[in-house]
Parts: C-alpha cells; sequence; structure tokens
C-alpha cells in the first residue's frame, strides 16, 4: 500500500548511488581516522558531560541503563534496534522519497547530508567517551552484559570505527529525521504516528544501552533541525539573490549550448559545400 505519493523529477539514479556511497565511504572513514588522538581527551569529556547534565538535573541514562538491564529480552531487542534500524530505516526512506516523492527528495537528502557532514567536525573537536566505557560511575554494556550481538561486540570492533564519536548523536540525528519526513510526507495516520515514535524509541535506546549521553541526542537532533532549515531555504525558498544567480548560471548554459550548437552546423554546412 502506497503512503507517499510524488511528482516526476527525481536526479538520475546512478548519481545518486554514487553520491551516497562516495559520501558514506568517507563518512565512515573518517570516523575511523579521527580515533587517533588518544583517548584522554574523550574521557575527560565524558567527565566534563555527566557533571553538566547533572548539573542541570537532566542525567538520566544511568538510570535507564539499569532498569534496561532488569529486562534481558527488552535489552537484546533494544541492541538489535541500535544495531539495524539506523541504517535500515534511513535508508529505506531515501529510497521512498526517491520514488514517490522526487521534488522533496532533494532538499531532504542535502539535510541529512549537511548534518551529517558537521557531525564529522563534531567528532574531530570533541572526541567523547559514551557511558558503557564508564563502569567506575555505574554504567554497564549490554552488549558485554548479556553476551549478545551487538555494534561493536566483534573483536575487530575497536579497529574498524571510531567508538569515541558519541557527540553528536546521529542516531538521534537521523531518527528525527525520519520522523520528519514520515510526519511531513506520510498519507495515512499511522504513518504519522510512526514518524513521532521512531526518534522518541531511538533516543530511548541510545540512552538505556548506555551509547550515547542526552546532551548528544540533543546536539545531534538540533544539527538535523538545522539542516532541514537551511536546505529547505536553499532549495524550495531561495534568496532572491541565489534565484538571480541560478537564473544567470541558467542562462550561461542556455547560451553556451546555442553558440556551440550554431558552431556546429556552420561546421558542418562549410563541409557540405567542399563536398559539392
Amino acid at each position: 500500500m502506497r503512503t507517499f505519493s510524488g511528482t516526476a523529477g527525481a536526479p538520475p539514479l546512478w548519481r545518486e548511488l554514487v553520491l551516497i556511497a562516495l559520501f558514506y565511504t568517507a563518512y565512515t572513514l573518517t570516523r575511523i581516522i579521527l580515533v587517533q588522538d588518544g583517548t584522554g581527551p574523550a574521557f575527560r569529556h565524558a567527565r566534563d558531560i555527566l557533571s553538566l547534565e547533572r548539573t542541570l538535573g537532566i542525567d538520566v541514562e544511568l538510570d535507564l541503563n539499569r532498569w534496561l538491564l532488569e529486562l534481558p529480552a527488552l535489552a537484546k531487542a533494544a541492541n538489535l534496534f541500535y544495531v539495524s534500524m539506523h541504517f535500515v530505516v534511513t535508508l529505506s526512506l531515501v529510497v521512498w522519497l526517491y520514488r514517490y516523492r522526487p521534488l522533496e527528495y532533494r532538499w531532504l537528502r542535502a539535510a541529512v547530508m549537511i548534518a551529517t557532514g558537521l557531525a564529522l567536525v563534531g567528532f574531530w573537536l570533541y572526541p567523547l567517551a559514551p557511558p558503557r566505557f564508564l563502569g567506575s560511575a555505574g554504567f554497564v554494556d549490554p552488549v558485554t552484559a548479556l553476551h549478545f550481538w551487538g555494534l561493536y561486540s566483534g573483536d575487530s570492533a575497536g579497529t574498524m570505527t571510531n567508538q569515541y564519536a558519541a557527540m553528536p548523536s546521529m542516531h538521534a540525528g537521523w531518527s528525527l529525521w525520519c520522523g520528519f519526513v514520515l510526519v511531513r510526507l506520510g498519507t495515512q495516520k499511522w504513518v504519522k504516528a510512526v514518524g513521532v515514535a521512531y526518534p522518541v524509541t531511538t533516543v530511548l535506546v541510545i540512552l538505556s544501552t548506555a551509547n550515547h549521553y542526552i546532551l548528544d541526542a540533543v546536539i545531534g537532533s538540533s544539527l538535523i533541525v538545522g539542516s532541514l532549515a537551511l536546505s529547505w531555504v536553499l532549495y524550495r525558498r531561495p534568496p532572491e539573490v541565489l534565484q538571480r544567480a541560478r537564473g544567470r548560471a541558467g542562462s550561461a548554459v542556455r547560451t553556451g549550448r546555442s553558440r556551440v550548437m550554431v558552431r556546429l552546423r556552420t561546421v558542418a554546412g562549410a563541409r557540405s559545400a567542399e563536398r559539392v
């Protein structure tokens, strides 16, 4: 059953696939490279984050972590959710947007890429150890405690990804982007309800599994909100100056094409005359 409708005008599929592949590869490799400066700053920042959250009275992560561990079945489900939904839901919505909402696809795709690019800057400038590394503070990694499969459960996890890239949380950011898409473009009430529930569930999962702090989620979500606003302005409501620039660029391209065609016709005519 279709839950979206759209119009023609999507960018070429091959270009989008190459763009997504290159961007995700760069995102993954950059996360790995940025872990080379040691873990000292990451743990220092973790202590600072916890201290700030206690001051603000929003340090709910430890209570959620303890509650989740009392429910092993739910903890295992949360681990699976953390591993899979971040990618499955986001990529599925990218496909739906491309297929059914191509005009919306352009600015929404740009928004999530802008936010993710900015997040890489955050990973570099502010390495942060996740709560699951802070056993002295009472946190427990459900993957380790339950001997269950998880995102960082493999032997090579420490070398194949940057586990100190907790700030900002793009699990929270991407889930908010997905929720926005579902609420904005969904044509059925249950789709919109899922759009509301999905980011809320994601935040609860990343906090209770001790993978992120609540401030990580706040910053990640703020990046998405800001990027959505910026992309909307650039793509859907461009300023007059940008519109004029686009018009001049389009005019220049059309003029250039016309000149090339005239030149080609002239050359072709001259060659025909020579043969006669």
